[in-house]
């Protein structure tokens, strides 16, 4: 698999257009941008796609050969980017329904051998990948974003994604109240250049 190009893919999962959310992303891939990226931002909202069915189709083939749709278009932007950029809002203790099923469709990237239990592996890993992670509540504490991070973490890893940094913002709930929040715009900021900074 060819080396990803130095860019920056951003994944919004956020059903509602122009919230806190989307705010968020801009001023990630903005950081990411003074750090020398091309940036590009994706809203899942914009997409139809289904999620995984299972099919394995994946398995021999090699990439998602099971569903044609709005994932199709996506592919080639996570396989050429060398950064990846994923934010939603908590719902019901988690991520959205959206960026779960974004997430589930990258299986197509795993290789598995056949033993018992299953050995595998990611062809994303190794290239030097990395990712930033982010999600907003509406409560005022961690343990009421329940899985929200880990959601988005655990997966990335398991690809071979080097989590440069977490963001998790509270309190928040009315359309674009981030923007009164100088703070955490440049603590996204801050998170979006240390994907170019070495990693001490």
């Amino acid at each position: 698999m060819a080396s990803p190009d130095h860019r920056v893919l951003g994944i919004g999962g956020s059903p509602r257009k122009g919230g806190n959310s989307d705010t968020l992303l801009t001023h990630i891939l903005k950081g990411a941008g003074e750090g020398g990226y091309e940036t590009e931002a994706v809203h899942l909202r914009d997409y139809q796609f289904s999620s995984c069915t299972g099919c394995e189709r994946c398995r021999k083939d090699k990439s998602c050969t099971g569903l044609r749709d709005g994932m199709t278009l996506l592919y080639p932007d996570i396989l050429s980017s060398e950064a990846l950029v994923l934010v939603s809002p908590t719902h019901n203790y988690n991520i959205t329904a959206q960026m779960k099923a974004f997430i589930d469709r990258l299986y197509c990237f795993y290789d598995f051998a056949d033993t018992r239990p299953r050995a595998w592996s990611s062809r994303l890993a190794g290239q030097g990948r990395r990712a930033v992670i982010a999600s907003i509540c509406e409560q005022e504490n961690r343990e009421d974003m329940g899985f929200a991070l880990d959601a988005l973490r655990l997966p990335l890893q398991a690809l071979g994604y080097e989590i440069v940094a977490e963001i998790a913002v509270f309190s928040l709930f009315d359309r674009g109240a981030v923007r009164n929040c100088p703070e955490v715009l440049e603590e996204a900021e801050q998170a979006g250049r240390r994907l170019s900074s070495p990693i001490p």
